[in-house]
């Protein structure tokens, strides 16, 4: 059976643990719950991969969004350190897992370079290298001319470069979850969307249009795709679009792009990433929806910017996903009710975060101790100005693609 589609279900089901969403979470969730015995159902609505998953920019990196500085200082120093070094090693565990399962998603440890695209922001740089140098973080900082050697481009005016990171094709790592979840003995229902959820003793109720579910426990695993089902879920969040433009494939003339074959984003405010994949195709990318042609030419400009020695460029393909971005930049893990969790807010780290999110929920409900996770339990805080961030970041994500197609 193709990993983006679901098996069959006739009747009701009854299992441990129901997975709501069919992305890393979800899929993780699935595989890790499966392999230490639990009989678990993952429910996903559209198909696998269908959501932010498969539509990631494919970055393997380690760490948050925040420098281990500000987790420390948000958090407090013990835990704020503590969580630094679980995320630390999160690539590590994402690209094991992928060797373990023999997953086909272009799997490449060559690192990632946080590029400098003003000297602030390669100011900025410097003091996260002192911070990972700190903390014996097999980090580089670059100096102007050995960015443009590793980029192809003289646009930026520095870089970090992250030996722990890497790249994968996203899509591809969503399905090898699936597949692998499978074979641990995890069932999966595509098509599947769960419309209630209702706590009856001491099961949940799951009702879908195909089929009633009943189960002991059930993680949501929707992170920024949490709609009507748990309203509080949706309203705790800021989303945040990010699209990407895929080139045809490239050969000898774009042989000088990232030839060690790392993924790039950027210092700017408003950042932008950029990586290759297995057949050459350049996939460019930024903050913001697909715009019907104001996109190409925005993602057109942006190449001739970097590499001018470029002929202009067609794109064969466009997309874009949603990021869930907290109010402190931080993930959550929540406990909603009894035997009810979700882990969200990955801020722009979903393939390690989720990855490693979801084998901690399955580590909790196979009795691992709660003060073993990698974060404590909460309950969703609203965040009051969500309704006035929204539309504020859509429009300058808006305008930033007009001024920079020009």
């Amino acid at each position: 059976m193709d990993a983006a589609s679901g098996d069959v279900f006739e009747g009701p089901a009854e299992v441990a643990l129901a997975v709501i969403g069919g992305g890393f979470t979800g899929l993780s969730t699935a595989l890790h719950a499966a392999q230490k015995g639990l009989d678990c159902l993952v429910l996903e609505a559209q198909q696998i991969g269908h959501g932010g998953s498969g539509r990631n920019v494919g970055l393997v990196n380690a760490g948050l969004w925040l420098p281990p500085g500000a987790v420390r200082a948000k958090m407090g120093d013990s835990a704020g350190a503590r969580f630094v070094d679980y995320l630390g090693h999160a690539p590590a565990y994402v690209f094991d897992l992928i060797e373990r399962h023999q997953i086909r998603c272009d799997p490449r440890r060559n690192g990632t370079i946080h590029a400098a695209h003003s000297p602030r922001g390669f100011r900025d740089l410097q003091a996260r290298a002192a911070d990972w140098h700190a903390l014996g973080a097999p980090v580089d900082l670059l100096d102007a001319e050995q960015t443009t050697r590793m980029t192809g481009t003289m646009q930026f005016h520095g870089g970090l470069l992250d030996h722990r990171a890497g790249t994968i094709n996203p899509e591809g790592y969503t399905r090898g979850l699936a597949r692998a979840a499978r074979a641990a003995g995890a069932r999966i229902a595509t098509g599947t969307e769960v419309t209630a959820l209702e706590r009856k003793g001491d099961h949940w109720h799951l009702a879908t249009p195909k089929v009633r579910v009943r189960a002991r426990n059930v993680v949501i695993g929707t992170n920024a795709y949490s709609g009507a089902l748990w309203p509080a879920l949706r309203d705790s969040f800021t989303p945040i679009s990010f699209f990407q433009l895929a080139t045809a494939p490239l050969g000898a003339e774009a042989a000088h792009i990232l030839p060690g074959g790392q993924g790039l984003w950027t210092t700017a405010r408003v950042m932008a990433s950029l990586r290759r994949d297995a057949d050459g195709r350049i996939i460019i990318g930024s903050m913001g929806s697909i715009s019907p042609g104001l996109s190409h030419r925005w993602a057109n400009r942006m190449l001739q910017r970097l590499f001018p020695e470029l002929p202009p460029l067609g794109f064969e393909a466009a997309w874009h996903g949603t990021i869930a971005f907290t109010p402190d930049h931080l993930p959550r893990i929540h406990r909603l009710a009894d035997g009810l969790y979700t882990p969200m807010g990955y801020n722009g780290r979903g393939i390690t975060t989720g990855t490693l999110f979801g084998k901690a929920l399955a580590d909790l409900l196979t009795g691992t101790p709660e003060q073993d996770l990698p974060l404590p339990l909460t309950t969703p805080q609203a965040d009051a100005m969500r309704h006035l961030k929204a539309p504020f970041y859509r429009l300058g994500f808006a305008l930033n693609q007009l001024v920079k197609a020009i």
